[in-house]
């Protein structure tokens, strides 16, 4: 008995529709056509003089402002804006920290209470990350006035959807065999948790809160041109007074504040590995 000769297969592969990513490719390439097409080129595109303040601005980097009372004020916004971006982290992790434990669902046994658990807590994290800073900070100071309580609130509840989410995916991203090691020893979920799925992301939680206390360390100076005080609204008052040295000088000072939070994150990894 003979089998009928297997066929041979095409060389040349055969051409298939679109798929999703090309679709994705295709949509994206369009939208950016049409940007372009909306923009109005021509001799208004660029604002008069503006080639002139761009001039100033660039050649005031040459000359900051450096007398001693104004390296004071700099030094003293820039205390301020660090205070918000690090009350603003501690209300985001005590936030985010449990909030995400919830979303992943470790602490859940049953499929049902795990899965109406998760989309809740998922739900709200999406809501407190939806609104920007920037709106929340106008909320806060329409309802409290210009208090620091406004910035805070307005840097921590943000970070804590997006913390919480980050967290969330962490923790479920865990070895499990670890994890299956405990249960059958007796413990409980929170027992794997504390001594099975936090350490083994632990490195990972603390890299990711540290690069989101850098982006809260320029998210509390923007902030500051809400009027909250800080580098943001010194920024604001020296560009409003066309002082472009004294605007260096700031921007010199925010520069030194992201570069000191990432030494520091890059000390606490190092001695987390070694």
């Amino acid at each position: 008995m003979t089998w009928p000769p297997r066929q041979r297969a095409s060389a040349t592969p055969r051409r298939r529709p679109l798929d999703g990513r090309g679709v994705l490719t295709l949509l994206l390439g369009g939208a950016f056509a049409w940007s372009l097409a909306t923009v109005p080129w021509g001799p208004d595109l660029v604002h008069p003089g503006g080639e002139r303040a761009i001039a100033q601005l660039l050649a005031a980097a040459l000359r900051p402002e450096l007398s001693p009372p104004f390296l004071a004020l700099a030094l003293e916004a820039s205390w301020r804006t660090a205070a918000y971006a690090v009350a603003g982290m501690t209300v985001a992790v005590a936030i985010g920290l449990p909030l995400g434990v919830v979303a992943s669902g470790a602490l859940a046994r049953g499929a049902l209470s795990r899965l109406g658990a998760v989309a809740a807590t998922r739900g709200l994290l999406a809501l407190l990350r939806a609104i920007h800073e920037l709106v929340w900070a106008w909320l806060f100071v329409a309802a409290l006035g210009l208090s620091p309580l406004a910035a805070i609130l307005a840097l921590g509840l943000p970070y804590a959807g997006v913390l919480g989410r980050i967290y969330a995916g962490l923790l479920g991203d865990v070895p499990e065999a670890p994890l299956r090691a405990l249960r059958a020893s007796g413990a409980s979920e929170w027992q794997v948790l504390l001594y099975g799925r936090l350490p083994q992301a632990l490195p990972d939680l603390l890299s990711y809160t540290f690069y989101r206390f850098e982006c809260a360390i320029r998210s509390a100076a923007i902030l500051s041109f809400v009027g909250l005080g800080g580098l943001g609204y010194q920024m604001q008052l020296a560009l409003d007074d066309l002082r472009y040295g004294e605007l260096w000088t700031l921007l010199a000072c925010l520069v030194a504040l992201v570069v000191a939070v990432d030494l520091w994150s890059g000390e606490v990894r190092r001695r987390l590995v070694a």
